[in-house]
């Protein structure tokens, strides 16, 4: 593993633990791979939404979320007429194929699937947050994972 690619995985990991979501830990520490400029916080707020699987749903990872976020930001077009970074697509595609295979361990790439939480129960959640051996030390691992997979295709493809 590179030192770079640990950086970003570390970074990734380290936001998550701090506080931020899933979604924008993976965001926040993965959109310089791609832009000198950190996306505007009204960005990283807007992928609150995300967490716990789109708003506590249990669906897609919010940590996919970001990273897709991510590449979306750094390479997607900004007018109607514009157009995508021609690398664009191939990146999002290979981090899904990527999340799918990080993700396997846990059955599947939802939240329900690593978190092994149901978001509407208050005291599971704070379980959840409160102690260091719950399903949240997984978000960590795919948190981390998922940094450094982006941080490897952003070098593969466009670095």
């Amino acid at each position: 593993m590179s030192e770079e690619r640990e950086k970003t995985a570390a970074r990734a990991a380290g936001l998550f633990e701090e506080g931020f979501h899933c979604s924008q830990a993976v965001l926040t520490a993965c959109a310089g791979l791609f832009r000198e400029e950190p996306p505007p916080p009204e960005l990283t707020a807007a992928m609150a939404a995300f967490s716990g699987g789109m708003f506590g749903s249990g669906q897609t990872c919010g940590a996919l979320s970001g990273a897709l976020a991510a590449i979306g930001f750094a390479l997607g077009k900004t007018a109607p007429k514009g157009e995508n970074h021609k690398q664009m697509n191939k990146i999002g595609q290979e981090m899904v194929k990527e999340f799918a295979r990080l993700t396997n361990e846990y059955g599947g790439m939802s939240c329900t699937d690593i978190a092994k939480i149901n978001w509407q129960d208050g005291e599971a959640v704070r379980q959840f947050r409160t102690d260091p051996n719950s399903t949240r030390r997984h978000c960590v691992h795919v948190v981390r994972e998922t940094g450094g997979c982006l941080h490897e295709l952003a070098k593969k493809h466009l670095l």
